[in-house]
């Protein structure tokens, strides 16, 4: 298994998802866990453009089958699957905060491990 790609984390979403961490429980809540604490944090405005952050919109690579998909990386009460809002509880969420574009990481998913690559990033919000 390769080590997972360097990530970073915007300071205010890192609170807010400390605090939902609270009241979160489960496999990918102990995930998001980690990523936060392996995460290097920068105020919002000093994260890089091309890093997903939350409100992101983002178009990822299956890297194995080709596939591609945009989704819009959200809170889990801003979830929505079929307008592409995927939770940041959700595993395609929690695997892909912090990525910037052209890094791979390889995620657990829902039957079987995937290996996923940024094709681009848009900021949701300022």
């Amino acid at each position: 298994m390769t080590s997972p790609p360097p990530i970073i984390i915007a300071s205010e979403d890192r609170a807010a998802l400390l605090q939902l961490l609270g009241d979160a429980d489960g496999v990918v809540a102990d995930l998001l866990d980690t990523e936060l604490e392996r995460a290097e944090v920068l105020p919002l405005s000093q994260v890089p453009a091309d890093v997903i952050v939350m409100d992101s919109e983002v178009e990822y690579e299956e890297v194995l089958t080709g596939r591609r998909r945009k989704l819009q990386l959200v809170y889990p009460r801003q979830a929505d699957s079929s307008a592409g809002r995927v939770s940041i509880l959700a595993p395609l969420g929690c695997a892909l905060l912090g990525l910037r574009v052209d890094q791979e990481i390889d995620w657990q998913m829902p039957g079987g491990k995937r290996r996923l690559r940024v094709l681009t990033v848009s900021r949701g919000r300022s």
